[in-house]
C-alpha cells in the first residue's frame, strides 16, 4: 500500500522534514473506551493492526532533487534501481525486505523531487510502483497483483497523474499495477473558488514553484474524465468530507458558501469538507461514501478513523453491500405558509463500533433531495452525467442518488472482522432519517419527519439469510442467535408485521437483493440490499 499526501503549500520546507507525511497522526476521542479511545494514524494503526497488518517500507526508497549516482549491483539491484531520483536504497532493502515486499506500506515523498509540477510527481509515482513490484518479484515471482493507493487531497491528482503515465507508457498497465485506490477530499473536479489564471498564480508572492499544483485545481478542467480511459473507476473509492464547520482555515469555508449563490442561488448551503466541495471530491462512475470529518487538522478526512476502517473494508473486505429505495411515502408534513422540501438520508455502521461508515445528515447538508412529491420520485438528475460536467459549470444537482434504481449506498463490510466468536453473522446499523425544510424561510427551518434505527444481519452462504432487526434483543454478545434459531423467532413473529423486533427477508428473485420494510409515524418506505462476495473469504 502507498500513502500519498495532499497539497504542501507555497513553502514545502517543513513537509520534506516530516517523515511520513502526516499519515502518523492520529486522534483523540475523550468519552470513548478502548480502541475507540486513541486512533493512532493512518499508518500506526496499519502497522498495528492484526486484521490488516503492514510493515513500513518507507525508508527503502530515497526520493532526490537531482539525480545520485547509481552503485554497483548488489541483493539484486542494479544501476537501474540505485541510480536516478527515486531509488532503492541497497541495504535498507536487504534489511526490510529480507522476507518479503509483500504487506508493506510505503509513504511517496513527493516534495523531495524538483520540479514542482503534477506530471514531475506522477511519473515518481510510476518508478516507485515500478521498484515495488521488483522487490516483491524477487521474492515472490508472479505474486505482484498491483498496488494499492491511498491519496488525501492533492494526493489523487498525483495519482490521476501516475496512471495517465502508466498508460502512456505501456496500453492497459495501469490496471495491472495498481489493484484499489482511495482518495480522501480529492479535488478531482477541482475547488470551487479557485478560479485564477495561470499567469497570475505565478505572479503571486513565493507561488510561482507551486504554480502547476494550484492550476491542478481549477474548476474548468475537466482532466479528470481521462482516468476511466486507463483505469476502471469503480476500483476507486472517493471519501467525501462534508464537515466544513471543523477546518481551521475560515477564508475557504466562506468562499465555498459563496460558490453555492451561483450554483443555487443561495447562501443557505456550504456542501464541502472546508476546502472541496462534495461536487468535486467525486469522479462519474466512481463508489462514493460521506464522513463527518473536515479536509484538514485533528479528526479529518485523513486523520480519523472513519477513513481507515472504510478504506480497509474496499481493499480488503469480503463482501459488498449495496442499498435502493424501491418506493416511499409521506405521510405528514408540508407547511403551507412556504415552499417545502424533503430530505432523505441514511447512515451506517457496523456493530459494536463507534465509527460509520456512510453518513448523511441534515449538518451535513449530504441528504438525498430536494424532493417535493410525498412519495420522493422527483427527478434529481442522473447524479454521473451531472459529474462528467466541469465543477465551474453553472447549476449543481449532485444530491441525487448514487446511482441507477436509486440506489442509497454501496459499500464494503469484511465478515472476518467480528467482535466475538458469539457474534453471528455480519450485522449493520442503518440510522433512517427524513427531514423538511422551508426554503423560503417563513415557517421552520428544519422539522423531523420520520427517524428510525434498524439492524440488518446477514449470514452469508451459498444460500444467504437476512434479518432486519429493530432493536438489540438477539444480537448481543450475551445471548446471541443463530440463523437457525432466527428462522423460528421470525416465524413466531411473522402475524406482527413490519412491528416485529426481527423479521426474516425474503430474496427477491427478479433482480439482486432482499426486500425489507422500513417506517413509522409519518413515512414508511420499501427499501432494498443486495450482498455480494467481493472476494473470498
Amino acid at each position: 500500500m502507498i500513502l500519498v499526501r495532499g497539497f504542501g503549500g507555497l513553502d514545502v520546507g517543513s513537509e520534506q522534514a516530516n517523515a511520513y507525511q502526516g499519515f502518523n497522526e492520529g486522534t483523540v476521542y475523550p468519552g470513548r473506551r478502548g480502541d475507540n479511545f486513541i486512533y493512532e494514524g493512518f499508518l500506526l494503526r496499519a502497522m498495528k493492526s492484526t486484521d490488516y497488518p503492514y510493515r513500513d517500507a518507507t525508508n527503502v526508497v530515497g526520493y532526490y532533487a537531482s539525480p545520485v549516482s547509481a552503485l554497483e549491483e548488489a541483493d539484486g539491484w542494479g544501476p537501474a534501481e540505485t541510480g536516478g531520483t527515486v531509488v532503492i536504497d541497497q541495504a535498507v532493502a536487504r534489511r526490510v525486505l529480507r522476507d518479503a515486499a509483500l504487506g508493506t506500506l510505503w509513504v511517496y515523498r513527493f516534495y523531495d523531487l524538483t520540479p514542482r509540477s503534477l506530471a514531475r510527481y506522477g511519473e515518481g509515482l510510476v518508478r516507485l510502483i515500478s521498484l515495488i513490484r521488483k522487490a516483491v518479484e524477487r521474492h515472490e515471482p508472479g505474486s505482484f497483483d498491483g498496488v494499492d493507493l491511498v491519496c488525501h487531497s492533492m494526493g489523487g491528482l498525483v495519482m490521476r497523474e501516475a496512471l495517465l503515465a502508466m498508460d502512456a507508457q505501456e496500453k492497459g498497465s495501469a490496471r495491472l499495477l495498481v489493484n484499489r485506490v482511495v482518495t480522501l477530499g480529492t479535488p478531482h473536479r477541482g475547488i470551487a473558488f479557485q478560479g485564477m489564471p495561470r499567469w497570475l498564480l505565478e505572479a503571486l508572492p513565493g507561488a510561482r514553484d507551486g504554480s502547476d499544483e494550484l492550476a491542478g485545481f481549477s474548476p474548468d478542467s475537466t482532466r479528470f474524465l481521462q482516468i476511466e480511459k486507463v483505469f476502471p473507476v469503480d476500483r476507486i473509492l472517493t471519501v467525501i468530507g462534508t464537515n466544513y464547520r471543523t477546518y481551521n482555515v475560515r477564508a475557504s469555508s466562506v468562499l465555498n458558501r459563496l460558490s453555492t449563490l451561483l450554483d443555487e442561488g443561495t447562501l443557505a448551503t456550504n456542501r464541502s469538507d472546508g476546502l472541496v466541495k462534495q461536487a468535486a471530491a467525486q469522479l462519474p462512475g466512481a463508489p462514493r461514501t460521506f464522513v463527518h470529518k473536515s479536509h484538514g487538522g485533528a479528526d479529518s478526512v485523513v486523520n480519523s478513523r472513519e477513513t481507515y476502517e472504510i478504506a480497509m473494508r474496499f481493499l480488503h473486505g469480503t463482501h459488498k453491500v449495496s442499498l435502493w429505495m424501491e418506493e416511499a411515502e409521506i405521510t405528514r408534513g408540508k407547511d403551507w405558509f412556504g415552499d417545502s422540501e424533503f430530505y432523505f438520508g441514511v447512515s451506517i455502521k457496523p456493530r459494536y463500533v463507534d465509527f460509520e461508515l456512510f453518513h448523511q445528515s441534515a449538518e451535513a447538508e449530504n441528504c438525498y433531495g430536494p424532493f417535493h412529491k410525498a412519495d420522493l420520485s422527483d427527478d434529481l438528475g442522473d447524479l454521473e452525467v451531472e459529474l462528467r460536467k466541469p465543477l465551474a459549470a453553472p447549476g449543481d444537482r449532485t444530491t441525487g442518488w448514487a446511482g441507477r434504481d436509486r440506489l442509497i449506498w454501496e459499500g464494503w463490510i469484511d465478515g472476518r472482522a467480528t467482535p466475538s466468536e458469539q457474534a453471528y453473522g455480519m450485522v449493520f446499523r442503518l440510522d433512517v432519517y427524513v427531514g423538511e425544510r422551508d426554503s423560503r424561510g417563513i415557517g421552520f427551518s428544519d422539522n423531523v419527519i420520520f427517524r428510525k434505527q434498524y439492524y440488518v444481519q446477514v449470514f452469508p452462504g451459498t444460500h444467504a439469510e437476512l434479518f432486519l432487526h429493530t432493536g438489540e434483543e438477539y444480537l448481543g454478545q450475551r445471548e446471541p442467535k443463530d440463523a437457525a434459531a432466527l428462522l423460528e423467532i421470525a416465524a413466531s413473529q411473522a402475524h406482527l408485521g413490519t412491528k416485529a423486533p426481527v423479521q426474516h427477508l425474503e430474496e427477491v428473485r427478479s433482480r439482486p437483493g432482499w426486500l425489507f420494510e422500513v417506517g413509522g409515524t409519518g413515512f414508511r418506505a420499501t427499501m432494498r440490499v443486495a450482498i455480494a462476495a467481493n472476494r473470498e473469504s
